[in-house]
């Protein structure tokens, strides 16, 4: 069976992907992938996911720079979420998150409000022409 067929894809075609940074074990981002962005994934050896927002393929750092290099992908028990571990590569420490972010998993909940616990390293509208 081809690895493509034992993943549970959702009525979209789509399932979810987390980006995990290889060295510290960081939860980087959620995005989703269909099959072509997953089989580019495996042939390129760099992320590639599928945005919804724009309905195409989205190769991680097209226009920020902020390319993930694949190293190891996994899948749950439930064939059903997939796991990149990644080296986040255009900025040291590595941006993954559009805001210009080290993680998109920034904000923390304290007293019923979520504030952000990292910085900024890099300001958006320099990343994004």
């Amino acid at each position: 069976m081809n690895y493509l067929d034992s993943i549970k894809w959702d009525a979209q075609g789509l399932v979810p992907a987390i980006a995990q940074e290889q060295g510290s074990g960081d939860v980087l981002m959620l995005a989703w992938m269909n099959r072509e962005a997953l089989e580019k994934t495996v042939a390129l050896g760099r992320a590639v996911y599928f945005s919804r927002s724009r309905n195409q393929l989205w190769f991680k750092g097209e226009e920020s720079g902020h390319v993930q290099t694949v190293h190891e992908i996994r899948v749950d028990c439930d064939a059903d979420v997939v796991l990149l571990k990644v080296t986040q590569l255009g900025h040291t420490p590595g941006i993954a998150c559009h805001t210009g972010r080290h993680s998109c998993f920034f904000s923390v909940l304290k007293d019923g409000v979520w504030q952000a616990s990292e910085p900024v390293l890099k300001d958006p509208q320099t990343i994004y022409k």
